[in-house]
Parts: structure tokens; sequence; C-alpha cells
């Protein structure tokens, strides 16, 4: 077998020449794989020899067969020769190339490959550096009251109609021209009067009502309303009020600063809080300086990105958002009728995402490979730690579960952390 290859940007064209002999082995191959499905009178079925199966069916009867045997094992080895040549995509028999003459078989392959890169620069380069927010008072406040919120407590309602804010335990049953809906009915439903969690208008009428009363609710579906069949259509709620509760917060005081934190007084437990935010925004300035340094490291190099590549990612995109939606209950196909979308619309949205995913992936595995960063056992091990102590087990137990393969996300990362490293410090954030 000999080859001679062409590269057209990201398009290689390799071109196999086979001989005679070469060519026969192939045929022999095919005819053996495939003389199973012939039947031919006075013969056992798979026992015709070859010359009778191409006399009976045509000459060229195994010649597709050979083909496709001989162009995949010295694809394979021309791969294995050419270690710098990178697949981004299946390869494909080119059609125009094909010749089959005296000597032999001339066929060309054809793939898309990884782009060739040149980087521009990345070291030398100032970076504005990224002021870190002020915490507020109301920051403080804020956190308090969510923390408040965590540590309220519902106190049961007896004496007293549903009013605002409340919350109420219900049961109801929706209809639409008499007819009850899929999914408009429910018990022991729980619901907070002006959360707006419902059809706008059905909270209001709740207002006023006793527990163990029963009133019909008349509502309207909003036009934008995700069921086709509800549309804008009226609808009436039988809804029978079970229970009234009211959400009682903690007072904010230093009996409160006791109970859900280490501290005791609330001025101490303040200034705390006070300090975690600042070390918070303190750490977003950080990354965002860390976002901006990459942005125009990697606007220094252009690239052609081959669009298979640029699929690839999108098709990775999509299946994490299948996963994510799983968790919800839900499925692409439901959400693309709910958001009337189609998948294509969906692909298109993650495009430009996955264009930049790709751009910068190429450029730093470039720099990589320029100043050679590895990383050591020790600093894998690190991550691998890192993240057990995330997902609240231990180093030793975590490691058993990992299989052959699985310590390259971890390689990725410390590779990853030595280069943002590395891009600090050989830039300017200033």
């Amino acid at each position: 077998m000999k080859y001679t290859q062409k590269r057209d940007k990201n398009t290689l064209t390799i071109t196999f020449k086979v001989t005679t002999e070469e060519w026969a082995g192939f045929e022999k191959s095919a005819y053996e794989q495939n003389k199973g499905k012939y039947n031919v009178p006075g013969f056992r079925k798979g026992h015709a020899p070859k010359h009778v199966l191409e006399q009976r069916y045509g000459k060229g009867l195994f010649f597709e067969d050979a083909l496709y045997l001989c162009a995949q094992e010295y694809y394979s080895e021309f791969l294995d020769k050419n270690k710098g040549v990178e697949p981004v995509a299946r390869p494909s028999l080119d059609d125009k190339s094909l010749n089959i003459d005296d000597k032999g078989v001339t066929f060309a392959v054809v793939v898309t490959v990884r782009p060739e890169i040149t980087l521009g620069q990345y070291k030398g380069l100032t970076i504005k550096k990224t002021a870190v927010q002020k915490v507020k008072t109301s920051d403080v406040d804020a956190e308090l009251d969510r923390v408040r919120e965590r540590n309220a407590r519902y106190i049961e309602v007896t004496d007293r109609a549903v009013a605002d804010g409340d919350q109420v335990n219900l049961d109801y049953c929706g209809k639409t021209d008499g007819v009850a809906f899929d999914g408009g009915t429910a018990e022991g439903q729980t619901l907070t009067i002006g959360s707006h969690t419902f059809i706008e208008g059905f909270e209001d009428q709740l207002i006023g009502m006793n527990i163990g009363e029963t009133r019909d609710i008349n509502v309207t579906f909003p036009e934008d309303y995700h069921s086709e069949e509800l549309k804008g259509k009226p609808a009436v709620f039988t809804v029978k009020i079970n229970g009234i509760t009211v959400k009682e917060l903690p007072a904010l005081d230093d009996e409160f600063a006791k109970d859900v934190s280490e501290f005791d007084t609330l001025k101490d437990y303040k200034a705390d809080i006070k300090k975690h935010i600042t070390d918070r925004y303190t750490k977003d300035a950080e990354r965002e300086d860390e976002n901006k340094l990459i942005e125009a490291v990697v606007a220094n190099t252009a690239i052609d990105i081959p669009n298979e590549m640029i699929e690839e990612q999108i098709d990775n995109y999509v299946e994490d958002f299948k996963y994510q939606l799983s968790y919800q209950g839900l499925n692409i196909e439901s959400y693309l009728k709910y958001t009337e979308k189609t998948m294509a619309d969906l692909r298109k949205d993650y495009r430009e995402r996955a264009e930049k995913s790709v751009h910068t992936r190429l450029v730093f595995e470039e720099i990589v490979k320029a100043e050679k960063i590895k990383a050591t056992k020790k600093e894998i091990d690190a991550k691998i730690k890192e993240y057990a102590e995330q997902i609240g087990s231990t180093y030793e137990d975590f490691s058993k579960r990992l299989q052959p393969g699985d310590t390259y996300y971890f390689e990725n990362q410390a590779i990853t952390d030595k280069l943002i490293a590395l891009l600090k410090k050989e830039n300017t954030i200033a």
C-alpha cells in the first residue's frame, strides 16, 4: 500500500494506491464475510465458490465490501504512522477518485482534521483590574433575611378567614365547559396567598374564605398559557380550604445569632456575614479578571474552526440540557413543545457559546503544548481529594470508585489551573 496526502485548510485527502495482489486479499476477505448471504443451486448455503457467485450475481459483487475493508484498514494504518493528524469527524470515500486498472485500485479518503493553529500573543498583555464590589448594609440585611426565612416556623390559624400572605392547604377541581381538564385537580395542595403561583385572580378570590368552606373560583387562562387546549379559556375551580397557617420569622436579636451561628451577639454575626460577602465579592472580581484575560488571549489567535467541532460541542450542550430536564421530571420533547421551539432553534441558541468554547479550548491546548505544561500525580490527587470533599466522600473511598480513564478529568483540571497561573504571571492585571 502506498499513499499520498494533500491538505486544504481543515480537509485532508489521503489517496491510497493498492496493488492487484493486495486488492485480491481484500476481495477474498469480503467474499468470506458475505458468502453466507447467497443461495446457489447445487451448493449448500455459504459454500458456493467466489467465481460461481460472481458469475451468477456479477463480477463486482464483493467490490464495495472489499473497498470498505481496504479503506478501513489502510486509513487506520495511516493514522498510526501520522500521529500529528487528528481527525475531528468520520472519514468519507471520495467517489470521484476511484480508479481501477491492471495495476490495482486507487481511491481517496477525505477527513476533516483539527485546524492548524499559530498562537497569537499570550504574554505581556495588560488587563484592567476589576473593582471589588463594596459590601452594603442591604447585602448583610438580605443574607439575614434569607437565614430568618430558613428558620421560620408556620403557626396554625383557626379563628379567622384567609388573609393575604397566609399559607393555605386546599383541595381544588378545575373545569372548562363543565368538564374537568388534565392537571386541574389536586388535594392537600399548599399555596401562599400573594405568591402569584396560580392563574391571575385565583389567589385573590380565596381571601375571606374560612376553614372547611367550599367556593367556586372563576378565572381565565392567559392567551400565552403553555397548554394549547386551555389558552384564553374561562375556567371554574371548585375550592375547599383545609387549613390556614402563617409564617413567623424569628426575632433579629442575640438569641437568634446564638441559634444560627457560632456567635453570641448579633453584632458579631453581622460582622462575620460581611466578611464572607467581602470574600465572595473579591473572588468574583478575581474570576472576572481571569475571564477578561482569557478572552484577550483567545482573541489574539484567529482559528478557522471546522463546523464538525462546533456541532459536536452543541451535541454535548444538548445532552447536558436533557440530563438537567430529567431531574425536573421533564424531557426534551415536552420542553420544546412548551417553549414553542424546534431542536434546530435550540441548537442555534447554543451555537455562539459552542464556537467560543471550542475556540478557547483549542487555544488553551496549543499554549499547554507550547509551554509543556503537565500535571504531577500530587496535583491530580489534590483535585480528586477536592472533588471527593465536595460530594461528602473521602479521597480513599472516592478513589476506589474511579475507573482507569476517570483521572483524565482531574488531570485536565490541574493543567488548566497551571495554565491560568501562567497567564496571570506572564500578563499584567492592573
